[in-house]
């Protein structure tokens, strides 16, 4: 209960408390070292696809194509995307 008392005795002290606490931590962030928070642009998807019964071509018909189909409409910002088939042994 002190502390409420103090503050409610000097609240300037208290207003200049919480300004020097939001200042000193702008300026840990802006010293702290890059390798804290390291340049991260790694966003990838890999969606895999397995029917069996299906050729490569009829699955790519049915449902690889459709699926990049709607991914390209969905999703923003997609710089590259590639297919794999793998083609089964005979």
């Amino acid at each position: 209960m002190w502390i409420v008392r103090l503050a409610l005795r000097r609240p300037y002290t208290f207003v200049v408390l919480a300004m020097l606490i939001v200042l000193m931590g702008v300026l840990t962030i802006q010293r702290m070292p890059t390798d804290m928070f390291p340049e991260i642009n790694i966003p990838v998807v890999a969606a895999i696809w397995q029917f069996n019964g299906l050729t490569p071509e009829e699955m790519e018909g049915r449902i690889t194509t459709l699926f990049e189909r709607a991914c390209t409409t969905t999703v923003s910002g997609i710089e590259h995307m590639e297919r794999r088939v793998k083609r089964s042994p005979a």
